[in-house]
C-alpha cells in the first residue's frame, strides 16, 4: 500500500513517511501514526499524519 488512501491508515500503525524537511532528498522515516491529520479520503502525495515521536509527514509506504 502506498499510503494514499486515508481508509489503509490507523491509528497505531507502523508506517514510513517523508517529513517536510525531507521532501527534497525523498528520505523515510519510519513510526507510529498518532494521528492522522488529512481530512479527505484521498491524497496523491500521501496523508499527512503525526507520528508518536512528534514528527508530521507524508505517508510513503505502509510495510506489509
Amino acid at each position: 500500500m502506498d499510503g494514499t488512501k486515508r481508509s489503509d491508515i490507523k491509528r497505531g500503525l507502523r508506517v514510513s513517511v517523508v517529513l517536510k524537511k525531507g521532501q527534497q532528498t525523498g528520505k523515510l522515516t519510519e513510526g507510529i501514526v498518532k494521528d492522522i491529520l488529512t481530512n479527505s479520503a484521498v491524497h496523491p502525495h500521501g496523508i499527512k499524519v503525526r507520528l508518536e515521536s512528534g514528527e508530521v509527514g507524508r505517508v510513503k509506504k505502509i510495510p506489509a
